[in-house]
């Protein structure tokens, strides 16, 4: 725990161990194949592995749990990822005990990391030239199952007398309206009112 330099064996070691923990971190896939940080995910979270590299391999100071964290959580957020699953707090306490055992010339994590038979992440993305329609489609889709929400009908006995006869229309329409078999009427999307 004195030393704060590695060999170059062990510094390789390390550097190979942080790779295969990001390339694991399943928010961190997530966000680089899906783009939430831009065109230029991928080379963020590569940058990303150097500078953990550098910051637990050459700081001067002692090095604690709490700032692995933060650089982890700074840079989901400038991907525009937030993180609440505790994934964050793990990655960061896979680092530290590497960082220890790599100081220590031991490097049993990283060995057992090599023998997980995790598969390889591929960061490459399949062009897809019809990724905006795509979204439309999505969109479409969207607001289709919006529409098609079920309420149920409103009960005169419970109205106030200013907002009787607004729904009287209402009422008389949704008796056209068909019902499922639980009772539910499908209720057609209105102008009018405020969007939830």
């Amino acid at each position: 725990m004195n030393h704060h330099s590695m060999t170059s064996e062990a510094a390789a070691q390390f550097g190979d161990g942080i790779q295969m923990i990001l390339s694991r971190w399943a928010a961190l896939r997530m966000a680089i194949e899906n783009d939430w940080g831009g065109r230029d995910s991928l080379q963020k979270s590569q940058q990303l592995g150097h500078n953990l590299f550098n910051f637990l391999t050459q700081s001067k100071d002692q090095v604690y749990v709490d700032d692995v964290e933060d650089i982890l959580y700074e840079f989901m957020d400038s991907l525009n990822t937030e993180i609440e699953d505790g994934s964050v707090e793990e990655v960061a306490e896979k680092f530290m005990v590497m960082r220890e055992e790599c100081l220590e010339g031991k490097y049993d994590s990283i060995k057992k990391l090599r023998e997980t038979n995790v598969p390889s992440v591929s960061y490459t993305r399949q062009p897809n030239s019809d990724d905006e329609e795509d979204s439309d489609e999505d969109d479409a889709i969207i607001e289709n199952n919006m529409s098609a929400m079920e309420v149920d009908a409103p009960q005169p006995q419970r109205q106030s007398n200013h907002n009787l006869n607004d729904n009287v229309a209402d009422e008389s329409s949704m008796k056209d309206a068909p019902q499922d078999a639980d009772g539910w009427t499908v209720v057609s999307k209105k102008s009018k009112g405020r969007k939830k």
